[in-house]
């Protein structure tokens, strides 16, 4: 009894910590979902670790700024759109532009969530049923309907801590599952050092992925929805250091999951030559270097990207447009079940066509950063304004990292563009 004591009390805490993770949960699911996961595979497939310099830049100021919109949210007692309609000159208007810009963006990343997720399921039954190779589509489609089925009756559930606990189960096997397959391929040291210096690949899609990495490591969801469950989890002005250090551990977890992810696919994919452009694409290739087992892992951390990505997409319509009306979200409204009814509609749109999931989400990633300039100028105004944060000076070092990341949105942006015109 006394040997085993410690061990169970170890598994205890280590239990206790996961679950006691704050709203930096809801970061991580919204921003490493299988928007991420296709990105990251795709970018080391294709340039090595050259982009681990958008990475990095990404999480910084995405750290920065969920410290500055949850630091908004405890003092003022405001959530994010609400404070803009409230106190921005032309907020109102600017609110709603947001509000359509990041759910275009989240419900066509929700259409490629659902159909990867669904085509791994395919390929997982594939491998032990010979006869469902035949019906891809059908199989395809019914699982994806069975998926968002699943995800919106939990939705009814309607309590913040019970998502909160379903993201942090989804997030530490997927977490677990790319560390695991790590192990099996890793890519040169060297790269790695390389991946840190600056420079966009001079190849097409070069520009299209920068923005994409660019559109799901720095989501305008996850600040703007930050107030909101900073709220939800109960903390007050007394949590300020409790916010912070959530924020910092939340950007620095994003910013390894997401950087394990590509190491994996330039480990595996990129020395071999090899690109990703079908879902099984991404995991077939460690098979001759680990077996079936290393694809079978790579496959359930992709899966858990998607299933913890799906509640935040699904959560950020009727979230943003509470924060607008009230600043405060009823899950139990027939409003939330309307909007989030509509959204699982949309998301069946792309495996009911049989669209490639993987050009889905990453053009989506891509439209995602267009609203993110609005985004950051507005959380600049409203910290820097005294009467609107009850005379809380904002600090010289945050002003100067949230200046910067505008102005890096604003370049990224305009790459965007560039990189639309030259696809379509």
């Amino acid at each position: 009894m006394d040997a085993t004591t410690p061990n169970k009390s170890l598994i205890k805490k280590i239990i206790a910590i996961i679950l006691g993770f704050g709203p930096g949960i809801f970061a991580i699911g919204y921003t490493i979902g299988t928007g991420s996961v296709t990105s990251m595979i795709v970018a080391g497939s294709k340039f090595n670790m050259q982009l681990l310099w958008v990475l990095l830049l990404s999480c910084f100021f995405s750290g920065v700024l969920m410290f500055a919109y949850g630091n908004y949210g405890l003092i003022t007692g405001e959530t994010a759109l609400y404070g803009f309609k409230k106190h921005l000159k032309f907020g109102k208007v600017l609110a709603i532009l947001i509000i359509v810009g990041i759910t275009f963006g989240q419900w066509n990343s929700l259409m490629g969530i659902l159909g990867i997720s669904s085509n791994i399921i395919y390929e997982i039954l594939a491998v032990n049923f010979d006869g469902l190779s035949d019906f891809k589509y059908e199989t395809v489609l019914i699982t994806a309907i069975i998926i968002i089925i699943t995800f919106y009756l939990l939705m009814l559930v309607g309590k913040y801590t019970f998502f909160e606990k379903i993201l942090v189960i989804f997030v530490t096997l997927m977490g677990l599952s790319f560390v695991l397959s790590l192990c099996f391929v890793q890519p040169l040291p060297m790269d790695v050092v390389k991946g840190l210096i600056p420079s966009i690949p001079d190849v097409p899609g070069g520009k299209m992925l920068v923005a994409a990495f660019v559109g799901t490591t720095m989501a305008s969801a996850t600040f703007l929805s930050r107030p909101l469950f900073v709220k939800g989890k109960g903390w007050t002005i007394n949590n300020l250091d409790q916010q912070k250090k959530d924020s910092i551990t939340a950007a620095i977890l994003i910013f390894v999951i997401s950087g394990v992810i590509m190491a994996v696919a330039a480990g595996a994919l990129y020395y071999e030559g090899k690109e990703v452009t079908q879902v099984l694409d991404m995991a077939n290739t460690l098979e001759p270097v680990a077996g079936k087992w290393a694809v079978t892992i790579f496959f359930f951390g992709a899966l858990s990207a998607g299933l913890s990505s799906i509640f935040p997409c699904l959560l950020i319509a009727p979230l943003l447009i509470a924060d607008y009306q009230s600043g405060e979200l009823d899950t139990n409204s027939l409003q939330f079940r309307i909007i989030t009814a509509i959204a699982c509609l949309v998301a069946l749109i792309g495996p009911a066509f049989g669209a490639n999931p993987i050009e889905i989400q990453i053009l989506s990633q891509v439209f995602n950063v267009f609203v993110l300039p609005v985004v950051i100028l507005g959380i600049i105004l409203m910290i820097n304004s005294k009467k609107i944060m009850k005379g809380y000076k904002t600090n010289i070092f945050v002003n100067i990292g949230l200046f910067a990341s505008l102005l890096f949105a604003c370049i990224i942006s305009y790459n965007g563009i560039l990189a639309l015109m030259d696809y379509f």
